[in-house]
């Protein structure tokens, strides 16, 4: 796909089909970065990784539970992301639970050289759709192992706590991920779903290279973590950078982006990728699917430019 530029100023009647108007949800982007960003980061300062990577938790049963109902279509999806460029993988021991990080061991092992595997641990899953952290030091320890055995690895690229646990103080938690990082068993260490009080509360047990929070063009609720991971070049994962399954998908048919983007000949998953991407260059946006369509599609969202002029909309007056 060759090179395009889409948003453009945006028009009137698309201003108002959101409270506050479309020209708030896209929010300008500053001279500096409206030329085409690095496509790549150095995460935690010695592995690089393509931005726009992949997030594994869709090639799971329903509720994130159990085997994918088409393992082996799964496994395909997993192989055509590496072949599109893909060198960043995101998954967690809490999906399926278990068999995403199976999964991936199954479709890639041997893995490619440069392929960089993030997982999670922290989370615990009773049943469909239920998730309880599980922050004990114990517990933790023996998740890292699990996860070592799993994906096949003799060392975990990037480890995440998947969820503070708030009946174990953090610092209990990280000490004993801190020990396995000592033992060589994890390279780096990152959280999920954190405000900037508790990453630095963090950083005071050990390094903290990366956030994973939710957030996406029309939720930025996380927009102060974002800042904090910019001035200090961590990288930040935004799950769910196209919203997520349910009423807050913005591939839903509808959506308020839907018109804008097919002006523009693109999708509004694109467009919102695009966006994420031009954003910051720290974001390292991690879109999911179980579709090779899709999978391409999301791919081809590293190819859309936005420039100062398109992008240069009304600043939001809020997240």
């Amino acid at each position: 796909m060759k090179r395009r530029t889409f948003l453009g100023a945006i028009s009137a009647s698309a201003a108002g089909v959101l409270t506050g108007g479309l020209s708030k949800l896209v929010a300008a982007i500053p001279e500096a970065r409206a030329s085409k960003t690095g496509e790549t980061f150095l995460l935690g300062g010695d592995l690089l990784v393509n931005r726009l990577g992949f997030g594994a938790m869709r090639l799971t049963g329903e509720g994130i539970w159990g085997w994918p109902p088409d393992r082996e279509g799964a496994k395909k999806v997993l192989r055509r992301a590496v072949e599109l460029g893909v060198n960043f993988i995101d998954t967690a021991d809490a999906y399926g639970p278990e068999t995403d990080e199976l999964l991936i061991a199954e479709a890639l092992y041997p893995y490619p050289k440069g392929l960089v595997i993030a997982t999670k641990g922290g989370n615990t899953r009773p049943g469909p759709g239920q998730w309880v952290p599980d922050g004990r030091p114990e517990y933790l320890t023996q998740a890292v192992d699990k996860s070592l055995k799993r994906l096949k690895l003799e060392r975990i690229d990037l480890w995440q706590l998947h969820r503070i646990d708030r009946k174990v103080p953090v610092e209990e938690s990280l000490g004993a991920i801190k020990k396995a990082q000592d033992a060589g068993k994890i390279r780096h260490v990152g959280l999920s779903e954190v405000t900037v009080a508790e990453i630095e509360q963090a950083k005071k047990v050990m390094p903290i290279v990366s956030i994973q929070n939710r957030y996406n063009i029309t939720d930025r609720d996380s927009e102060a973590a974002l800042n904090y991971c910019e001035k200090e070049k961590m990288g930040f994962i935004p799950w769910a950078p196209i919203g997520g399954g349910g009423t807050r998908s913005l591939s839903k048919p509808g959506n308020a982006l839907e018109a804008e983007a097919k002006r523009h000949n693109v999708s509004v998953v694109q467009l919102a990728l695009a966006w994420l991407l031009q954003k910051s260059p720290v974001m390292l946006p991690i879109p999911g699917t179980s579709s090779l369509a899709h999978l391409e599609e999301n791919m081809a969202a590293q190819k859309l430019q936005l420039t100062a002029r398109e992008a240069n909309a009304q600043r939001p007056t809020s997240n």
